[in-house]
């Protein structure tokens, strides 16, 4: 993952912590199963909207606290002012954010929704064990698996699905004027360090805001919310990468400055590994692997499973690998192997794959500075699961599907990282040309080693 502002927003959102009362909140029921050697089990979690994209407004009326990328100064000149004066309600899934659940068990996320408060863009979700807790996830010496189509979903766009080491119940219980909690979806954090959170540690993010050039409804402050985070799924129809993040701390945490942050010049010495050790097929040499037409079929719905290794075969050991493979029409593929000179050719991500990648591609090894694989696997005893789909306002997803930077050679070595034109993930060109884009997300399983799938 590589963003800089998360790209993801509603015409007329604005974000609180305290809790209104004009909409009821109901969380979208969306059902996964826990399995074992012996068989699955149904569990009846849900998901909540991200906070961010929800109205809020002044506790004792209709006024918005914020408005287009601005701050209301009235309700909010400062960040603890702000969170006594703002409430946040609850959200209209479908008719406002465009999302849906097509049948039990599955996630349709539409990119573009207008209503009639004006448009909705994108969407991040969490999935919930029950009303006020998010569900928890160790994912050492276990895998994640599930259904997704991405049929509807062109270059520019990314349909992700990932883990981050947020609060079980959103910061609910750590920060007093935090009223709102995991049921309405704060407490976000990803290695990233985003700045554009609204409110983070149940204060609004409001000193240094500033409204972003690119983005009408999106800004940053001086505050960002950093955690480890775990990029199972970042993907359309032509390309898709899997990648970890680890980062210098064990918890969501609140970045103060440039240099924990990340910002700027400072990429290389923040909080977390903003880069991520990411395996990409077609970054990795093979570009006839993942596709429309190709191995792995994108025209057609598929199951993703990733599995994490552990060094002694428990659930307490250190993180070795994750490998990943994929089921479609009833046959197992597995990933495809590395043909880039430089690296083993191997098809999973280890400690040695990603030191190979780095000097290979001369890039920043912070993965390694931050705690490398084994780091990463220090967090994934305690994740959230994120679900969500968005445009980028920062470099039009280049960084996924296309050449990256856009202006070097993509000739040279981990320069090419998808077959998309560098400028079709321009958020206006997109937002225009894919209004109805979408992706659906099913069937997710958690469980033992090759306990939650069937193939021949």
């Amino acid at each position: 993952m590589y963003r800089v502002l998360t790209a993801l927003s509603f015409a007329s959102a604005v974000v609180g912590q305290q809790i209104g009362t004009n909409t009821a909140e109901k969380h979208p029921s969306m059902p996964i199963q826990s399995c074992s050697a012996s068989g699955c089990t149904t569990e009846q979690t849900s998901v909540v909207l991200d906070a961010n994209w929800r109205w809020t407004h002044v506790t004792d009326g209709y006024t918005n606290c914020y408005t287009g990328n601005k701050w209301n100064a009235t309700a909010c000149p400062d960040g603890k002012t702000c969170a006594q004066n703002c409430a946040i309600d609850g959200a209209d899934y479908s008719g406002t954010y465009g999302v849906s659940t097509p049948s039990s068990g599955a996630l349709k996320l539409q990119f573009v929704t207008k209503n009639t408060d004006g448009t909705n863009v994108g969407s991040r979700l969490y999935l919930m064990a029950s009303d006020e807790k998010y569900r928890m996830f160790n994912l050492l010496n276990k895998e994640f698996t599930f259904d997704v189509d991405v049929s509807n979903l062109p270059c520019g766009l990314n349909g992700a699905v990932y883990f981050s080491e947020m609060d079980e119940d959103g910061g609910l219980s750590k920060f007093d004027t935090n009223k709102a909690g995991a049921k309405y979806g704060t407490g976000y954090c990803d290695s990233q360090c985003p700045q554009d959170i609204k409110f983070i540690n149940g204060e609004a993010n409001v000193e240094g805001w500033s409204g972003a050039d690119s983005d009408p409804n999106s800004g940053s402050g001086g505050f960002g919310s950093c955690c480890a985070e775990m990029d199972i799924w970042e993907a359309n129809l032509d390309a898709t990468a899997y990648t970890p993040h680890p980062c210098k701390v064990n918890e969501q945490t609140r970045c103060e400055s440039e240099a924990d942050c990340g910002s700027g010049d400072n990429r290389y010495g923040g909080m977390c590994d903003k880069d991520g050790c990411d395996f990409n097929s077609y970054r990795m040499g093979v570009q006839d692997f993942y596709g429309t037409g190709m191995t792995v079929d994108t025209s057609k719905a598929f199951t993703i499973v990733t599995q994490f290794v552990t060094d002694d075969g428990t659930d307490a050991g250190n993180l070795k690998q994750i490998n990943r493979f994929y089921v479609q029409g009833g046959k197992v593929i597995p990933n495809s192997e590395v043909t880039v000179e430089g690296i083993d050719p191997v098809n999973h991500i280890s400690e040695d794959f990603c030191d190979q990648q780095k000097t290979t591609f001369g890039d920043n090894n912070y993965f390694k500075a931050v705690g490398g694989l084994s780091g990463m696997g220090k967090s994934l005893t305690k994740m959230v699961l994120v679900l969500s789909v968005w445009d980028d306002h920062a470099v039009s997803m280049n960084w996924l599907d296309s050449t990256f930077p856009v202006d070097s050679d993509k000739s040279k070595p981990g320069v090419a990282r998808g077959r998309c034109d560098p400028e079709a993930g321009d958020p206006a060109t997109v937002e225009k040309a894919h209004p109805d884009a979408s992706v659906v997300y099913s069937n997710i399983k958690i469980g033992s080693l090759n306990s939650t799938f069937t193939a021949t």
